[in-house]
C-alpha cells in the first residue's frame, strides 16, 4: 500500500494487515474486557475466562478428552513447557514491545487521521502513536510506586516497600499477572523486560 509522505512523494507500508483489518483488530485488542489489561496487552484474551475454547479430537491419543484453551492470567495450572511458563494470559514484555514499535510505524504510514477507541467503549480516540504511548505508560505503571510505596510488579512481596534501602530496587519478572500485575517466573529477566528503560525514555520521563 502507498499514500502520500507530504513532500511530494509516495510513502509505502508492507503489512499483512491492511487498514480495515487494522480498526477490527484493534477494537478487539484494545477492549479491557479481552486483551487490554491495566499494564499492557494480555497473551490471551480475558473472554475465555467464562467461555473456553475447546477442541474434541478423535483417535487414540485424545481417549475422548476435550483440549481446551482458557484464561490463566498468572502462573499455569498444568506442566505444560515446564509448568511454570504461562503464555496463556499474562502480559508478556516482548511482545507488547513489539505490538507498540508496529504502532508507531503504522501511525507513521496512516498519520494522525486514523483514529481507534482506547479503550474500546470508552469514547476516546487516539491516533496510533498516542495509543502506543498508552500502552507503554501501562506496562511502566508495573515498576512505579503507589501511595503505599508498593509496585504492581512485586506484588505481596513487603520488603521492598517496607524494608529500608529497598525501596529503589526493582524486580525484572519474566511475565507478569493479567489482571493485578504481580511478576512471575524469573525474577531477573533482563533480557526482555528491561526494555521498560526504552519505553520510558521514548516517552520523555
Amino acid at each position: 500500500d502507498s499514500s502520500p509522505d507530504g513532500k511530494g512523494g509516495e510513502r509505502h507500508m508492507l503489512s499483512l494487515v491492511p487498514r480495515a483489518r487494522l480498526g477490527r483488530l484493534l477494537r478487539v485488542m484494545l477492549d479491557e474486557n479481552e486483551f487490554l489489561s491495566p499494564y499492557g496487552v494480555r497473551s490471551v484474551s480475558r473472554h475465555h475466562a467464562e467461555r473456553p475454547f475447546e477442541i474434541h479430537l478423535p483417535g487414540l491419543a485424545s481417549n475422548g478428552r476435550a483440549h481446551r484453551v482458557d484464561y490463566e492470567p498468572g502462573e499455569s495450572r498444568t506442566g505444560l513447557f515446564g509448568g511454570n511458563s504461562n503464555w496463556r494470559g499474562p502480559v508478556w514484555f516482548p511482545v507488547n514491545f513489539l505490538l507498540i514499535e508496529s504502532l508507531q510505524r503504522f501511525h507513521h504510514y496512516l498519520g494522525d487521521g486514523f483514529r481507534v477507541e482506547f479503550p474500546t467503549g470508552s469514547g476516546e480516540r487516539r491516533d496510533l502513536w498516542q495509543t502506543a504511548g498508552e500502552l507503554s505508560r501501562r506496562l511502566t505503571r508495573l515498576f512505579l510506586k503507589d501511595a503505599e510505596g508498593r509496585r504492581p510488579a512485586h506484588g505481596a512481596l513487603n520488603a521492598y516497600a517496607a524494608r529500608p534501602g529497598w525501596s529503589d530496587d526493582v524486580l525484572f519478572h519474566e511475565y507478569f499477572h493479567g489482571d493485578d500485575g504481580r511478576g512471575l517466573g524469573a525474577s531477573h529477566q533482563t533480557g526482555w523486560t528491561a526494555l521498560v528503560a526504552k519505553l520510558i525514555q521514548q516517552s520523555g520521563t
